[in-house]
């Protein structure tokens, strides 16, 4: 029998092979992100907590379901986050068309009889207890199929041609129109950003990036001149623009967050001590309305922590595009940023009361299994394109 003295088996060198391709790869990631990212979900988790709870919230244990039921989806987004932060981007490449059209089958099966209608929209798709919202995902396929259509431009060009745009139009208007027709504003509305994102900074021909912001211009007028809005959403602009008009009818959101944020004071009344939180005057406060529970229990400065951290996101997101020598790369983490900074201004705005209620959860912050898992995918493309883009492979 020959037993090896000299050095580690295989088996050993291999582990510790592994062991090193993790540790490179943590140096790599961009931890400024991550550690802002998690500080989201971390407050959102707690203000999740408080928004959930029965009563006047003086006792925090007596019902805790919702917020582990939060953090199992904030464990399962983390690891999907990281899973597709190891993978290299240009493989995930190889996958945008399956991806793309996944989430247009999803979008499509909304209106068969696996979806259900849940705050007076048919988005979801319901099986037994699991619920699933594939708009969301939308947001991923979407930023990956516009970064591969204008960030790969043929043979001999520089940069995207009319066909291009043409094409990433048309990627960009089917899901469009599904999510129009559930129907949800909101996410119609982060769609268009993602689009408008991308082109611009694209460097399509000129013309094209003013002809759709001339475009999108002429549909709002076209919409209001046609009186095409539902009644509810007339309201909501018309609360937008007198907030006492209906304060017990339409205008009654928009008026009890103000009041929510405004009680909240310089530092907040105290987690889980807040009034208007625990008297459910506010609704849907744990998901499109999480920032009033801030406002309130945390005040201006827990508030302002919150969107500070956002815009650290941001700044790392397109800190990381700016770096980026190729432009496929570069555009992902610039739709990326399109999604999660508009979004988050709309849903803040929301709450402060200075939009109309469109029905956007806050990223990282708001309870929300498939909005949470999105995001987090986001977030990992991005932290790929900086792994990949600093010379590492695992």
């Amino acid at each position: 029998m020959i037993t090896n003295m000299g050095g580690p088996t295989r088996p050993q060198r291999d582990f510790g092979r592994t062991l090193s391709a993790a540790a490179g790869g943590a140096r790599r990631l961009d931890w400024v992100l991550v550690g802002a990212v998690l500080a989201l979900g971390g407050i959102g988790s707690l203000l999740v907590w408080s928004a959930t709870l029965p009563g006047d919230g003086s006792n925090p244990l007596e019902s805790t379901d919702q917020l582990v039921r939060h953090l199992a989806h904030l464990g399962v987004a983390l690891v999907a986050c990281l899973l597709v932060a190891s993978m290299d981007y240009r493989t995930v490449r190889a996958y945008v068309p399956i991806v793309y059209l996944l989430t247009i089958v999803g979008l499509i099966l909304v209106i068969t009889p696996l979806g259900a209608v849940i705050n007076g929209s048919r988005g979801w798709i319901v099986v037994g207890g699991f619920q699933f919202q594939p708009s969301e995902l939308a947001k991923v396929g979407l930023v990956l199929a516009l970064a591969t259509l204008l960030g790969e431009p043929r043979d001999g060009e520089t940069r995207p041609m009319t066909r291009d745009v043409l094409f990433a139009l048309l990627v960009m208007v089917v899901p469009l129109v599904l999510v129009v027709f559930q129907p949800d504003l909101g996410t119609s509305l982060v769609l268009v950003a993602i689009f408008l994102g991308v082109l611009a900074l694209s460097r399509a021909p000129v013309i094209w990036v003013a002809s759709m912001l001339a475009s999108g211009a002429v549909a709002v007028f076209a919409v209001l001149w046609f009186d095409l809005l539902e009644p509810y959403q007339v309201q909501r602009i018309a609360t937008l623009m007198d907030p006492a008009a209906d304060p017990q009818g339409a205008g009654y959101n928009s008026a009890q967050a103000l009041i929510a944020v405004g009680s909240g004071g310089f530092d907040g009344t105290g987690l889980f001590q807040g009034e208007q939180t625990h008297g459910r005057f506010v609704p849907e406060q744990h998901t499109d309305f999480i920032f009033t529970v801030a406002g309130e229990e945390l005040g201006f400065v827990g508030a302002a922590a919150i969107i500070i951290l956002f815009v650290v996101v941001l700044w790392r997101i397109l800190r990381i595009a700016q770096g980026c020598d190729l432009p496929y790369p570069r555009l992902l983490c610039v739709g990326t940023a399109a999604w999660f900074g508009f979004q988050g201004f709309v849903n803040i705005g929301m709450g402060l009361g200075l939009l109309p209620v469109t029905g956007l959860p806050l990223p990282f912050v708001s309870y929300g299994g498939t909005a949470i898992l999105a995001n987090m995918l986001a977030v990992g493309l991005v932290l790929g394109v900086n792994s990949r883009d600093r010379g590492f492979e695992f």
